[in-house]
């Protein structure tokens, strides 16, 4: 038998705070490092990393372009990473496994 653990929600403010770090981040580490240049393939290729609320879960999002001759130029989203908010200050980083799932980044439980 599961048993749900009550947490309190983050504030607006919280979240405003939390939204700002991580778009930091975006800016100053994951699109310099991932991302320096926009690379057209006749792939999908990526254009843009962002992030978003979701509840209380901040999702990493990386937007692709199609190279595809049938849907060249067409866009969309796909979440890769994400922190779970589990109570206080305390997150779970989590990662996008290919088969859809959702799962806690080893060793990295409740990040602080």
């Amino acid at each position: 038998m599961q048993r749900g653990v009550w947490v309190k929600g983050l504030s607006k403010d919280d979240k405003a705070a939390i939204a700002a770090t991580c778009e930091r981040f975006i800016a100053e580490v994951l699109k310099p490092r991932f991302l320096p240049e926009i690379r057209p393939t006749e792939f999908n290729y990526p254009v843009h990393i962002t992030g978003k609320w979701r509840g209380d879960k901040y999702s990493f999002i990386q937007r692709y372009r199609s190279g595809f001759a049938d849907n060249a130029g067409e866009e969309f989203d796909a979440a890769f990473a994400r922190l779970d908010h589990v109570s206080g200050e305390r997150f779970d980083l989590m990662w996008h496994r290919h088969t859809g799932q959702w799962l806690v980044l080893p060793g990295r439980n409740h990040c602080a």
